[in-house]
């Protein structure tokens, strides 16, 4: 099994910023390899009223307060910001977490907060063709001195974006998504890691087009890091195991059955087992999801009882 990585997406919703950046704390500490916030306005699967910090932002403070973690945004929508706008965050952003930066991108999703805000939510093919363009907008400014781009969607004359990104020849650029069709064929082009979620069966399947999509353009498959994110619990005994099955289905609307293929939950050795079944099919980052109130022991027991034993 090749060196697996770890990172926990921490969703900065329903939580205050001191417990955002506490848990921070404990992942740059505890050997975790990234982190990452969400890039939504309104909390998800959840009351959209509640509060929610800016992802972006929090992420530019987080990166600040660690020294040593990845930090990244998983993923930014695009219809949320000029790419252009996002190439001078991401170069800036870069700088100032040392060249640590990874660069999430995804076409977005959340029909909700382009109807309250009066975003433009055009059809899914559509976006997708949008994050296309937005891939060669944002990687041609990170690069090039300056950047000429006719598109359907973007234009643009002489542009500069200065300074570059200390990283080279960018930040590792992260696309979300499983769309078969279009988005596979967007990461296998412009895509250094790639995100999904999922059952080890559907992440084998996803990997089967993303490898088809690779080999149309003549990449290889290894060059891309495959990352998939789900929740987590690390418990110590069988009936804590069901209780936070039930627990998690309940909150997920989902059966007990379908939770434990979707999520990493059991004692450590249990969790070891699927990690190295995720691995047997590609995935080489593990990221998990963790809401507030965040778990600190499940998370420093998995740095603790579980990396160890895959590294």
């Amino acid at each position: 099994m090749k060196t697996m990585r770890f990172g926990v997406q921490t969703v900065p919703q329903n939580t205050s910023w001191r417990d955002l950046r506490d848990v921070w704390s404990l992942l740059d500490e505890a050997g975790y390899d990234s982190a990452w916030t969400f890039d939504h306005f309104y909390p998800i699967f959840s009351d959209p009223k509640g509060p929610c910090l800016e992802g972006w932002v929090a992420l530019t403070a987080l990166a600040a307060s660690t020294k040593r973690i990845r930090p990244g945004v998983l993923v930014t929508g695009n219809t949320y910001r000029h790419p252009a706008i996002l190439a001078n965050m991401a170069a800036t952003l870069d700088h100032t977490s040392g060249g640590r930066l990874n660069l999430g991108m995804g076409a977005a999703w959340f029909e909700l907060e382009h109807e309250a805000y009066g975003i433009a939510f055009p059809p899914v093919g559509e976006r997708i063709e949008r994050l296309e363009e937005a891939c060669h907008v944002v990687k041609s400014l990170l690069t090039q001195e300056t950047t000429n781009f006719d598109g359907r969607y973007y234009t643009l004359r002489d542009a500069c974006c200065e300074p570059k990104p200390l990283q080279q020849p960018h930040p590792p650029i992260m696309i979300g998504g499983g769309g078969e069709k279009k988005t596979l064929r967007v990461v296998a082009k412009h895509a250094d890691m790639w995100n999904w979620f999922g059952s080890i069966e559907s992440m084998r399947d996803k990997i089967a087009v993303l490898r088809s999509r690779c080999e149309e353009i003549g990449r290889p498959l290894d060059s891309i890091d495959l990352t998939w994110c789900g929740e987590f619990r690390v418990v110590s005994s069988r009936d804590a195991r069901r209780e936070a099955l039930d627990e998690m289905a309940k909150r997920r609307q989902q059966s007990p059955e379908e939770v434990e293929s979707l999520c990493l939950v059991g004692e450590p050795s249990e969790i070891e087992d699927r990690i190295r079944a995720y691995a047997a099919v590609g995935v080489g980052h593990m990221i998990l999801s963790a809401s507030a109130p965040f778990d600190h022991v499940s998370l420093r027991r998995f740095a603790e009882e579980v990396i160890p034993r895959l590294r």
